[in-house]
Order: structure tokens, then C-alpha cells, then sequence
């Protein structure tokens, strides 16, 4: 998760580079509310997970046949050699993409959006445990302040008798924090297995949202044969409780997986970092907006915790001393 060395400061971006990244701001700023309003909670979680699933191999397919890397991809591809790269890391989304869909219904945007960047910190950990990538003192100081942030807004909104979403403490604490930080642990070790696949395995990151997505879509059908979601399926339809707007939050997920990937590989972890921190204040003002709903007083504690933190881990990542004087 550290920046890369070599990104480009925001003000020498191209203006490609900066319509990604505006694109990425208002899609990680809009993603929470647009889930909650345009997902109703009737529709069941595996069906609008699986769907997204679809859309991001499709979007994948199409970037690789519009840059060439499709033609060669017979030749080159095994089995084996995407079960290892993509295997793991595609059971791990497929269930923490399920979490998040939980999650939103039971809590406000802004507070969803503040716990969910505690997969910074959990990212950062297992890529030390599985890749040795150390963190700089600033960015371990950074991380702490994080961890600050997520403990104060959970504690502050499980045990809030009048939480700003509207729904009592209990389903607030185990319908909607417990979940979301459970993801943020499930995207910090996939995140890191993705890392270890594209140094290791050399895979490019379209070929492994494809693998990634197709895995992740057979381990939930699996999972449909003895779940609640696949009996609420078998009774009442894939589609139950979707309407048009159902769509709209599906495509908007999948289409900003594309898009960080696009702001990364053309500017590195510093505008994407800069992207996160400017999605919290867009989270912030649309919920306000559309719901009427001030951030809560523990929001507005967290927020500059997690705005600051964010900030120092992306400007001071670790340089290893012996390269450098290489």
C-alpha cells in the first residue's frame, strides 16, 4: 500500500490521469449512499454480488481486447497457474464483497466509509507478514492514528443509543461495524495475496479481475447450495426485489474497481490516496444532501483522524536505505 517512488505529484498529472481520478472520487464518495438507496433490503446479497461479478469480467475483457493483451492469452494461460495466483484472493473478495453488502444497510455513508479504510492498516500488515514490505516510522504512526479513528467511531456508534442511521445499537454493532471491519481484514490479506501474484506469477491486473471474479462467482454459487441466501434464491428468484436502479450501485462497483487500478498504474499510490481522502468529504456532504443526515459527533472526531492518517501514509513511504545508496 505504500506510494510508489516514482508518482507524479497531482499538480503534473495529465488530464487523463485527473478525469480517472475524479471519476474514482465521485464513485468511492456516491458508492455507499447509491447502495442504500437503490438496493432495497429485500434483494438478496448473493444476487447483487454475483452480478457485479459479471460486470467487472466484462469490463475486464473489453480493456484487454482494447490493448492487445487478449490475442496472447491462450498461449500463455494455464489452470494451475490462475488457481494459484487468483484462487485464494477470489474466495476471500467473493466473501468480503458479501460483508459489505450487509454492512450498508446498517450504517450511515459516512461512518461505512470511514471504517472501511482500516483496510489500509490491515493491508499494510499482511503484505509485512507475506511480502516483508516494511512501513516507515511516519506511516506506522499513521496506521496507529488510524486505528484510533476506528476504535473511538465504533465503540462511539455500537453504543449510541440514538445512532445516526436511524437503527438500534445491537443491529448497528453486529449487522453493520462487525461486518465492515471484518472486510477491511478480509481486503487487507487479499490485497496482499494480489501483490504477491503480480510480482511473483507476473499476472497483469485485467487478467486477475477476470480470474478473480469467475473463482469468486463459483465459490458463491457453492455456497448457495446450503445458505440462507440460496433458499431465498430457490423460493423466490435470482432477481427478487430488483428494480431498475439495482443496477445502478452494481455497475458503479465494478466500474471502480477498473478505475483504481487505471489511477494507480498512472499515478501510484499518492493519487489514490488523495482520491480516498476527497471521496470522505464528498461521502460526507452527499449524505447530508440527499439524507438530510449531519455527520454524527463521533464522525466528526474520526473523520480528520482518518483524512490526517491517510494523508501521512501515502507522503512518507519507506525507503530502503541500502537501495538507495545502490
Amino acid at each position: 500500500m505504500a506510494a510508489s517512488n516514482g508518482a507524479k505529484s497531482p499538480s503534473k498529472m495529465g488530464p487523463k490521469v485527473l478525469f480517472y481520478s475524479l471519476l474514482l472520487t465521485l464513485q468511492y464518495g456516491a458508492q455507499p449512499l447509491i447502495s442504500k438507496r437503490c438496493i432495497g433490503k429485500e434483494v438478496i446479497v448473493t444476487s447483487s454480488v454475483l452480478t457485479c461479478e459479471i460486470v467487472k469480467v466484462v469490463c475486464a475483457l473489453i480493456l484487454m481486447a482494447r490493448d492487445g493483451s487478449l490475442k496472447g492469452l491462450a498461449k500463455e494461460w494455464t489452470l494451475m497457474g490462475s488457481l494459484t495466483a487468483s484462487g485464494l484472493p477470489a474466495a476471500i473478495y467473493a466473501l468480503q464483497n458479501s460483508l459489505l453488502q450487509i454492512s450498508y444497510r446498517s450504517l450511515d455513508s459516512l461512518t461505512f466509509s470511514i471504517l472501511n479504510q482500516t483496510k489500509i492498516f490491515f493491508t499494510a500488515f499482511f503484505t509485512f507478514i507475506i511480502l516483508r514490505q516494511k512501513q516507515s516510522v511516519q506511516q506506522i504512526g499513521a496506521l496507529c492514528l488510524l486505528i484510533m479513528a476506528a476504535v473511538l467511531l465504533s465503540v462511539g456508534e455500537g453504543s449510541n443509543k440514538t445512532s445516526s442511521s436511524g437503527i438500534n445499537p445491537e443491529q448497528v454493532l453486529f449487522s453493520g461495524i462487525i461486518p465492515v471491519l471484518v472486510a477491511s481484514v478480509l481486503s487487507g490479506l487479499a490485497s496482499s495475496l494480489c501483490q504477491w501474484a503480480s510480482q511473483v506469477k507476473k499476472h497483469s491486473s485485467y487478467l486477475m479481475t477476470v480470474e478473480m471474479s469467475i473463482v469468486g462467482s463459483l465459490c458463491m454459487l457453492a455456497s448457495t447450495l446450503k445458505s440462507p441466501d440460496g433458499e431465498a434464491i430457490k423460493r423466490h428468484g435470482f432477481f427478487h426485489g430488483w428494480t431498475a436502479l439495482t443496477l445502478v450501485p452494481v455497475i458503479s462497483n465494478a466500474l471502480g474497481g477498473i478505475l483504481v487500478g487505471l489511477v494507480t498504474s498512472h499515478a501510484g499510490g499518492v493519487r489514490k490516496g488523495f482520491v480516498i481522502v476527497s471521496a470522505l468529504l464528498v461521502t460526507a456532504l452527499l449524505q447530508f444532501a440527499f439524507e438530510g443526515k449531519p455527520p454524527s459527533s463521533y464522525c466528526l472526531v474520526a473523520l480528520p483522524l482518518v483524512i490526517s492518517s491517510i494523508s501521512l501514509y501515502q507522503k512518507y513511504p519507506y525507503l530502503d536505505k541500502k537501495k538507495k545508496k545502490v
